[in-house]
């Protein structure tokens, strides 16, 4: 086990509680256009997915281009419900002070957009604590579940994969960070997802406090 110099963590679903509300607003608009769907099925299939690929499969399943307006006005619902409604991870503002005070460096590595992490990250407090050391499936080719992602922050960061344990909550985000050769932490309540998570090769907590116990 190599001793961790860096910890990277995703942010949708591991540092705020966003997922349930955007599955739930796309749900909702997919539903209009007569794509039958629900919040568990796309929480399954686009959690820690970049935004451009799930946008593709909404495409494909509705056979073409969609309504011009819907992505302007599914954007403008999110980000009003996040005003609304938007929250830290419970227990990661006292895991980032733990980390400040062991001296261990931390950074962001999500599939959102850096646009979407100002908002999101500002929202609820948590921007300060990773100031210049965010980054997004933006910046790289290709986004989770391949490693490109976390080998890039990684290698802005100055640390090797095998010093970096990443904390993730999406199936995308274990196998990327399995595939870029680095240790990661699983953070789910819901049985079944521990589950997956584990069957991917996650080390898996239900409690966010947990993830210290993994350095």
């Amino acid at each position: 086990m190599f001793a961790t110099q860096l910890v990277i963590f995703d942010c949708d679903g591991v540092l705020v509680d966003s997922e349930t509300i955007v599955c739930r607003i796309l749900a909702e608009e997919m539903n209009k256009l007569g794509l039958c769907t629900s919040v568990e099925e796309l929480d399954e299939q686009f959690s820690g997915r970049p935004a451009r690929d799930c946008l593709a499969e909404i495409e494909t399943r509705y056979g073409g281009p969609l309504p011009h307006d819907y992505f302007d006005n599914t954007e403008r619902r999110i980000r009003a419900a996040f005003h609304r409604e938007l929250a830290p991870v419970a227990g990661i503002e006292e895991v980032l002070d733990q980390l400040l005070q062991l001296n261990l460096p931390s950074c962001v590595a999500s599939s959102g957009s850096h646009d979407k992490m100002r908002l999101t990250l500002g929202r609820t407090g948590l921007y300060d604590y990773f100031d210049g050391r965010i980054y997004s499936a933006d910046d790289v080719g290709r986004g989770k579940p391949w490693p490109d992602l976390f080998l890039h922050a990684a290698q802005s960061m100055g640390v090797e994969p095998q010093h970096c344990l990443v904390v993730e909550d999406s199936l995308a985000g274990v196998k990327a960070a399995v595939a870029a050769g680095m240790p990661v932490v699983g953070y789910s309540q819901h049985p079944r997802r521990a589950s997956q998570l584990e069957a991917q090769g996650a080390m898996v907590v239900r409690d966010m406090l947990a993830v210290l116990d993994h350095l």
